[in-house]
């Protein structure tokens, strides 16, 4: 048998090489090209809808700002909508992960995190509810909400909180009746 000359041993190891450094970034790779449209709906959504259907509603019922609930006192009060997340194909993965920043300041400021497990591997359209509670989340505020898959963004969206500030009466009692 004649020994392989050296470019032949170069050329296959990097062949090697190659077909690991794929392999490896193939899950990366697949969720590069996941992208996902996310609307925030404060409507009540039909049940019977067909897909197509519910992402006209979506469209059509879109929410730029939220509007707070105005049944409790201010202190308890709170955001709901219903968010509909449409993946451009199924997300294959278990699970998919919502982030809220809030970015009414500039750079993005962490608030809180949601996770939604995935029932159906096919499934690329998801509703959900979603409840933004205070303290955690401030009326009149900028956020934004991003959709991540094994920790890739694929999709974002930005929305506002409207809601009563708490009001205070700017005076201060030092009287002895709280001691």
């Amino acid at each position: 048998m004649k020994p392989m000359k050296t470019s032949k041993l170069s050329a296959l190891a990097l062949v090697g090489a190659l077909v690991l450094l794929v392999t490896a970034l193939a899950p990366a790779a697949e969720a590069a090209g996941l992208k996902a449209q996310v609307f925030l709906v404060q409507a009540t959504v039909p049940r019977t809808l067909t897909e197509k259907a519910l992402l006209g509603f979506a469209k059509k019922n879109n929410n730029k700002l939220l509007r707070e609930e105005t049944s409790e006192e201010v202190k308890k009060r709170k955001w709901s909508a219903q968010m509909i997340i449409a993946f451009n194909k199924p997300v294959d993965d278990l699970e998919f992960q919502v982030l809220f920043y809030d970015v009414h300041d500039g750079p993005r400021r962490f608030v809180n995190d949601m996770a939604t497990f995935v029932n159906d591997k096919k499934q690329k359209t998801f509703v959900q509810k979603i409840t933004l509670p205070r303290p955690s989340f401030k009326p009149n505020r900028n956020m934004e909400l991003v959709v991540t898959v094994r920790r890739q963004e694929v999709g974002r969206r930005e929305f506002g909180l409207v809601g009563e500030e708490i009001k205070r009466s700017g005076t201060v009692d030092f009287s002895d009746a709280e001691r």
